[in-house]
């Protein structure tokens, strides 16, 4: 299948590791110019880039601190200009709050935390689609994908910072949707399944998620990315404004 992905200027953020280096080089494969978004691991960036080179496209490591609005646009205008343009956007960097303190409930869970929460994962998301869909606009083409989770349907004890902005970019989706595609600009959200990746994680917990999918097993990172690339793609049309689970039909534990 032709994506027609070939020298599109692409925008990753949260892309030195995990799921986000997956998109990258699967972006890679199909010979376009990838802006690797990272925040603190600049190393890991850079690894991504090399990969992304070896996979045949053209890496740009960009700088991106989604909780600090003048950062964030410095790091955004460096990349439009840079690329000379964004034609695809996918906003996968995720800043986790932290767990709770063991004693902690509903009601005593600090307020900060939830809004650094929806500063970095549901302002900065929204500030660097806007940022990017200008010239999406000017080319009368463009592709934005959101990765959030399945907890936003499923819910979690104790995860209410990190669900609610990732629930956020579920009505952001929709409402882009409506407001961008007449544009020719596709905005999907892909809900990304457990995937361990390179973190080192107890035996059990590995196996109480892996039963939890209907698939018995844990998210490929690179499942994710392919479901990605595909939606930015030229090979898709008339998908926009949906919501997607890529996670083996998971059902969060309780």
């Amino acid at each position: 299948m032709e994506l027609g992905l070939r020298e599109k200027r692409v925008l990753v953020t949260g892309a030195s590791s995990n799921i986000g280096r997956a998109i990258a080089v699967a972006f890679g494969e199909e010979g376009a110019t990838v802006a690797i978004g990272y925040h603190r691991d600049e190393a890991g960036a850079a690894h991504t880039a090399t990969l992304v080179e070896q996979a045949g496209g053209r890496p740009l490591v960009i700088g991106l601190d989604l909780g600090d609005e003048a950062r964030l646009r410095h790091g955004a205008d460096r990349a439009l200009t840079e690329l000379g343009g964004i034609d695809v956007l996918v906003n996968n960097a995720v800043a986790f709050p932290g767990p709770p303190a063991p004693d902690e409930m509903f009601e005593t869970a600090p307020a900060d935390r939830m809004r650094r929460s929806l500063a970095t994962n549901l302002l900065g998301h929204y500030l660097l689609s806007q940022a990017a869909v200008a010239s999406m606009r000017a080319n009368g083409w463009g592709r934005i994908v959101h990765v959030s989770t399945g907890l936003v349907e499923d819910g979690r004890s104790g995860a209410a910072a990190y669900v609610t902005p990732k629930s956020g970019l579920h009505g952001l989706t929709r409402t882009m949707s409506r407001e961008l595609a007449s544009a020719g600009i596709l905005t999907n959200l892909v809900m990304a399944g457990f995937v361990v990746g390179d973190r080192r994680l107890p035996d059990d917990l590995l196996r109480q998620a892996a039963a939890a999918a209907a698939t018995g097993r844990t998210t490929e990172a690179v499942e994710v990315a392919n479901l990605v690339v595909f939606l930015c793609s030229s090979a898709n049309g008339h998908v926009t404004g949906e919501l997607i689970r890529a996670d083996g039909h998971f059902l969060t534990p309780a």
